[in-house]
């Protein structure tokens, strides 16, 4: 198993995720860092966590998401997990993603929930709130049912997923593009194959930097697959 982590200009949060990372009950994979184009300290916070890291200049999570996986399995990688620089996995997320595709799934999906260190609570119930409208919306928007999908829509945060190389590749990986990735790649993933599980035991803190920097409703329009109108993709 490969754990890849795409980051950009994450000196201020990408050691927290790196810790999280040490602290994992499963501590057998391989940690690549997947640079994409950052001036700060990023790389070097990486490398001090021992981590792999590997520089992207196209820019785009999803050129850093493909070029990390492909790279991992070229490299002798079978099992995939990512998670991003501004995120916490929680201490049996590596466990629990690895248990779910020994078990037979292609993709696991799992939870996702806000960080405790960047908002009240009140914040963190908000976003909880965005993440079950963006779970329903997903699952009633048109353009996600119909006869070319082998498997019902479920809700996909590209920060809390892992996935088999060889689904991996036979889907045709990560579109290579800024954010947001997720519903594309899950869709692809779904006109693939059947083999796509949730498993609750594999929970990922979110940052709230978003709903900081767009604010409520801008936010909100973000999760429901509006994208960002005139704000930036990247809320640093």
């Amino acid at each position: 198993m490969w754990v890849v982590v795409p980051a950009y200009q994450e000196e201020a949060r990408i050691g927290a995720t790196l810790a999280a990372l040490a602290a994992q009950t499963d501590r057998d994979y391989h940690l690549l860092v997947v640079d994409n184009g950052s001036t700060d300290a990023t790389a070097a916070i990486a490398r001090r966590f021992g981590a792999e890291v590997l520089v992207e200049d196209e820019k785009g999570v999803g050129c850093a998401v493909d070029t990390g996986f492909r790279y991992a399995i070229a490299h002798g990688a079978e099992l995939l997990a990512r998670t991003d620089a501004d995120c916490i996995p929680r201490r049996r997320w590596v466990a629990a993603a690895r248990a779910s595709l020994a078990s037979g799934a292609g993709l696991v999906c799992g939870r996702i929930t806000a960080r405790r260190d960047e908002h009240g609570i009140l914040g963190r119930a908000f976003f909880a709130t965005l993440v079950a409208l963006a779970a329903l919306f997903g699952r009633l928007r048109p353009a996600h049912r119909g006869a070319g999908f082998h498997a019902p829509y479920r809700m996909h945060a590209g920060n809390n997923m892992a996935i088999t190389a060889e689904l991996y590749l036979a889907c045709g990986g990560m579109p290579r593009r800024p954010s947001p990735t997720d519903r594309l790649f899950l869709n692809r993933v779904r006109r693939t194959t059947t083999s796509i599980t949730r498993n609750r035991a594999m929970v990922v803190e979110n940052s709230t930097r978003r709903l900081r920097a767009y604010g409520v409703v801008a936010t909100a329009r973000w999760y429901l697959g509006q994208g960002s109108g005139r704000l930036t993709p990247d809320p640093r």
